[in-house]
């Protein structure tokens, strides 16, 4: 049979932002889903989608044709998986797609490994809105001979799919999303330096906007952030302050251990930090503002 055309059983482990977005298009393409989540209450609303909802993640991924984990790190993901170890049968296909770092793509891979699971690093790219519309990027990496399996799923969850190599464990995928958040810490962290400079120095933001408009310096991703922070709607967050700080440092251990200094991720991972700490973590990554008042 040609399982391009066929219904998969699909288990989400993490139903958080990202992970009940594409848990719901999943079932809206069709395939059969069963979602779990450490804090239950987060996942039971999938259930009006038609989702099934596990207790335990060894429960979410009994008879699953393709696991899908969308947790908060490495560790978390890795520490998932051995709980549903027992339910795991040997062949299903494992999309990890958590921002987890090259490091422990690696420890996932080992233990994708050791039960005979086909390993996808698969990281995507987009926030709350592409990700509750489908149209994420899929950014994947794993062997060829089932991408036929998992193909449906990065298309029920995403617009594109961006394959960077056949061996998960390599990493090709994950890098290529450390690099590119690189930069959306970066713009952040500008934007909010931006504005906060703007009001200390007594100046409108809309002037600093009307300045650049149609220029080489404006962009779409500026505005949109800034809006977030003048608008006062950095909640529900589409990419959460306490998450970016983890992707932060990720990012600079990795440039650490390639012989790499990032000297503007490691400046935005404390701007999180310190906005997080005045009680900003849940709000969107935009509210890194509020880090340049000591207030």
């Amino acid at each position: 049979m040609d399982v391009m055309t066929d219904q998969l059983t699909v288990s989400v482990l993490g139903t958080g932002i990202m992970g009940a977005a594409m848990a719901r298009n999943l079932t809206r393409a069709g395939h059969t889903v069963s979602a779990w989540n450490r804090t239950r209450e987060k996942a039971e609303p999938l259930a009006a989608d038609g989702a099934r909802i596990a207790d335990t993640p060894a429960d979410a991924v009994r008879d699953a044709d393709v696991v899908l984990t969308m947790l908060y790190d490495g560790p978390a993901a890795l520490e998932v998986m051995r709980q549903a170890a027992p339910e795991l049968r040997p062949g299903t296909v494992w999309a990890q797609s958590t921002t987890a770092g090259v490091e422990a793509v690696g420890e996932l891979a080992a233990f994708a490994r050791e039960h005979q699971l086909a390993f996808y690093d698969a990281p995507v790219l987009g926030t709350r809105e592409p990700a509750e519309a489908g149209q994420l990027l899929v950014l994947a990496a794993g062997p060829e001979q089932e991408r036929r399996t998992v193909q449906p799923v990065f298309d029920a969850v995403g617009a594109r799919t961006v394959w960077t190599g056949d061996d998960g464990a390599a990493g090709s995928a994950t890098r290529l999303k450390l690099v590119a958040n690189s930069w959306v810490i970066a713009a952040t962290s500008a934007t909010g330096e931006a504005l906060s400079l703007a009001k200390a120095l007594g100046v409108d933001p809309q002037s600093f906007f009307d300045a650049i408009a149609g220029g080489p310096l404006d962009m779409g991703y500026l505005r949109a952030k800034a809006a977030l922070v003048l608008e006062d709607r950095l909640t529900p967050a589409s990419f959460a302050v306490a998450t970016a700080e983890k992707d932060a440092r990720l990012i600079v251990e990795a440039g650490r251990q390639h012989g790499v200094r990032l000297d503007v991720a490691a400046a935005g991972a404390e701007r999180f930090r310190r906005a997080a700490a005045q009680g900003h973590g849940d709000e969107d990554m935009a509210a890194a503002y509020f880090a340049s008042f000591d207030d």
